[in-house]
């Protein structure tokens, strides 16, 4: 009786750890699914979702397959932080995510306590990577990179406008906004107004009767698509005639639906669209046959998964800190938007922010299209 009870106590070990050894690598996707937001979240979970098909398809990462696990932060760092102890809760490696920076900059430390490597499709607040931690990547660029492009834009367009500065109060928008502010200052241009303003507002008359009175031809505005496009179309249903000027927290189809015919004219700033990269041509038909749009920050999400899989396979290892060893010093490596190498801090080496334009399309649609 002894003897077949270690038997089997033997077997069920064996069998337990081979369930381990072979178990799926479970990469979270941290964002919002939910809420004002969940436009962003469907493209950084679809981007990861096709990626890790793609990438189990083609044997996964080192021979074991990729399941996602999805967390709803809501863009509330709060409800960031249970996300990422659920993640650390589930078994979860890494995590694609996540997209507000307010909440990838307090949810990375949980993560680098729990040995998770954390890599943002969108988070672009310097402060993400400037701390010295492990674990921080990102495969989008920096809002002190991104204001420095639109604050010379705004120097040499606009040298005659009166421009106010508006925010969201957020690490992003506020963060956004003062790079900006910085960069256009410091090549000769003052705003006449800087303002902030409560997310999730939805009147903005005060502010833009303000604006009125003090002239204003150009609104930078750092924040997102949602309160962006309020802005838009209250300003214009005011009579204020002044062109909205903003970053990569607006490119959202979503916000000419919010806008109306006044999103005609609106800038930003962003990076080289990958979807119009020729190389890309048959991932962006994979999405669309799919039913799903591919815009903005979804083949960046696409791409922090191939990178995950890119450098686990030339570390010859799933362990999170092996992997972002060689994300910083192999590489680089193939992805939708280019061979992705890092720096030191755990940012992307890649090409720079450009300006967009909104424009009705031939079907009559507006979009963001490069200037």
């Amino acid at each position: 009786m002894k003897k077949t009870l270690l038997s089997a106590v033997a077997l069920s070990a064996m069998v337990a750890f081979s369930g381990n050894a072979w178990a799926d690598i479970l990469v979270g996707v941290g964002g919002p699914l939910t809420g004002p937001n969940a436009a962003f979240g469907a493209q950084l979970q679809k981007g990861a979702e096709q990626a890790a098909a793609d990438i189990n398809a083609a044997g996964g990462i080192n021979g074991e397959q990729i399941k996602i696990v999805l967390g709803d932060d809501v863009s509330d760092p709060k409800q960031g932080i249970s996300v990422a102890n659920k993640f650390v809760a589930d078994g979860v490696k890494f995590v694609i995510g996540h997209f507000n920076s307010g909440v990838s900059i307090p949810a990375s430390e949980v993560y680098a306590e729990n040995g998770i490597l954390e890599i943002t499709p969108a988070a672009t607040n310097p402060v993400f990577t400037e701390r010295g931690m492990w674990n921080t990547f990102r495969t989008c660029g920096r809002d002190d990179q991104q204001g420095a492009v639109a604050g010379a834009y705004l120097a040499e367009k606009f040298k005659d406008a009166k421009i106010a500065v508006v925010h969201d109060k957020t690490p992003y928008g506020q963060g956004l906004a003062d790079e900006t502010k910085k960069a256009m200052n410091a090549l000769g241009l003052t705003e006449v107004m800087y303002e902030g303003v409560t997310t999730g507002d939805k009147d903005f008359s005060a502010l833009i009767a303000k604006m009125k009175e003090a002239g204003v031809t150009i609104i930078y505005w750092g924040g997102l698509h949602t309160e962006a496009g309020l802005i838009i179309r209250q300003a214009a249903d005011q009579g204020l005639k002044a062109t909205l000027v903003s970053g990569d927290g607006i490119v959202s189809n979503e916000l000419a639906s919010i806008a109306g015919d006044a999103v005609e004219g609106t800038l930003n700033t962003f990076g080289p669209d990958p979807t119009l990269n020729p190389a890309n041509k048959e991932l962006v038909e994979k999405f669309k046959a799919a039913g799903f749009n591919p815009e903005a920050y979804t083949l960046y999400s696409y791409a922090a998964m191939q990178t995950i899989a890119a450098a686990a396979k030339a570390a010859d290892s799933i362990e999170p800190e092996a992997v972002a060893t060689a994300m910083k010093e192999k590489g680089p490596f193939p992805t939708a938007l280019g061979d992705m190498s890092f720096d030191a801090k755990g940012d992307p080496k890649i090409p720079g922010y450009i300006m967009y334009e909104w424009k009705k399309g031939a079907d009559g649609k507006f979009t963001y299209v490069p200037q």
